[in-house]
């Protein structure tokens, strides 16, 4: 275990945030799956529990493997993937509405694995890059609107089109934060204007077009749009029930809350367990609770900030704001749901709710983020590392050519022993018996 600890780099504070939060979210997901247990009728809460242990031990992999890759790599990397996220996030508005009699349409099902996977999360992480990547070519030079609309937004607003008709909130979460993003980078504000205006008229039309043709849409827009107008209406609907059982929830839970497990609208809030466990962890562990895991996450926004100021390159400063910043304000979306300051959006609160690729794009980002905060001394001692693993290697490959070459000269001294092969000049001289 110490080995383990020593070989982690980068920020240590970003390191113990994270862990923490992942630890603090066992309890809440284990009170909370006793819902999904009602409602489906099978399976266990323990079995809940091990599966988001299972999700959080593969997301914590992801995060170490991805913090060794030296974070420049990633430039190459965005360009790469961009046009194969763009390919799956077509292939999730096509393949189909429903996996296992469920709404899917931000899903797809990985062959042979059966897992399900939301495209629009990677798709986030990979368009935070690329933009990273393009700010930072620019840096010093002047542009053309021209030329930053055909190399920069035209695939943003290409992913962006593909993601919005399933998932709105995500849309405007990662709109939002490029736009943040483009403006650290120092992008022309007259540029920046004009796109934030294209964006809003795209977005308008295609509300328009959804509502002219409901069934050239067969996906989520009626769902996302009715969500907007009941936020600002006073008519019951279904999300007012919810937000209802929210807020009962969190008037439960007081100063000092019920206790862990002792949670009792975990039976009637749909989604317990993911979009509103933030009501669940204040029911249960009080206003102490929920103001200490909203502690948390401000404290890993200061780290971001701190990260990103250290950064010595703008590429690395860019990557810290772009993936760092919207999980911050990802879980303060999910806290404001829960208290019925923004309409209910199904973004989930990173690293406590349940979920697979929620939690593994996270923890990408973070690894991505522990990639740029590695300090001079653990970048060194990593090349050293590799560069003793690559003389291994050919050390163990040179010894396997020698031994190699010893047994083929020894089989050539065998072969010429015993060889019945004619040395003579003519081979005629065998057959007619001259010398």
């Amino acid at each position: 275990m110490k080995q383990l600890i020593n070989s982690l780099k980068g920020d240590k504070g970003i390191w113990s945030f994270v862990v923490l939060l992942a630890l603090i979210s066992f309890m809440p997901v284990f009170s909370a799956s006793a819902n999904l247990v009602y409602v489906i009728g099978k399976g266990s809460t323990i079995g809940y529990l091990v599966k988001h242990l299972v999700h959080i031990f593969i997301g914590f992999t992801l995060i170490y493997f991805v913090h060794k890759v030296p974070y420049h790599y990633y430039k190459g990397l965005s360009k790469i993937l961009l046009p194969i996220v763009a390919l799956l996030l077509v292939y999730t508005f096509f393949q189909g509405t429903v996996i296992d009699g469920a709404n899917a349409s931000r899903w797809i099902k990985v062959p042979f694995v059966g897992v399900t996977f939301q495209t629009s999360a990677l798709a986030s992480i990979v368009l935070m890059v690329y933009v990273a990547r393009y700010l930072a070519k620019i840096e010093g030079k002047e542009i053309t609107f021209k030329s930053s609309f055909i190399e920069l937004w035209i695939p943003v607003f290409i992913v962006l089109a593909l993601i919005l008709p399933a998932n709105f909130s995500t849309t405007a979460l990662i709109f939002s934060m490029i736009c943040m993003l483009v403006f650290v980078g120092k992008y022309p504000l007259k540029y920046l204007g004009t796109v934030i205006g294209m964006g809003v008229f795209m977005l308008l039309f295609f509300v328009t077009f959804a509502k002219a043709f409901p069934k050239a849409m067969p996906n989520r827009v009626d769902t996302w749009i009715s969500r907007i107008e009941r936020f600002t209406s006073d008519e019951p609907s279904e999300d007012d029930y919810q937000i209802e059982k929210a807020k009962i929830a969190i008037a439960t839970g007081k100063v000092y809350g019920l206790g862990p497990g002792k949670s009792v609208q975990k039976n009637f809030l749909p989604q317990s367990s993911s979009d509103f466990i933030f009501a669940i962890i204040v029911e249960e562990y009080g206003l102490l609770g929920g103001i200490g895991v909203l502690f948390l996450y401000l404290m890993l926004f200061f780290r971001f900030l701190v990260s990103a100021h250290k950064a010595k390159t703008l590429f690395g400063k860019l990557l810290i704001v772009g993936l760092g910043f919207p999980i911050i304000f990802q879980a303060l979306i999910n806290m404001g749901v829960a208290v019925e300051l923004l309409p209910v959006t199904g973004q989930t609160l990173p690293l406590i709710s349940s979920g697979g690729s929620s939690i593994w794009m996270t923890c990408v980002a973070v690894g991505v983020i522990l990639s740029v905060t590695k300090k001079d001394e653990e970048i060194e001692q990593e090349r050293l590392e590799k560069e003793e693993r690559e003389a291994a290697l050919q050390r163990m490959i040179d010894k396997h050519m020698e031994e190699e070459a010893e047994e083929g000269t020894e089989n050539t001294e065998a072969s010429a022993a015993y060889s019945i092969e004619d040395g003579t000049k003519n081979p005629m001289h065998a057959v007619m018996g001259k010398p």
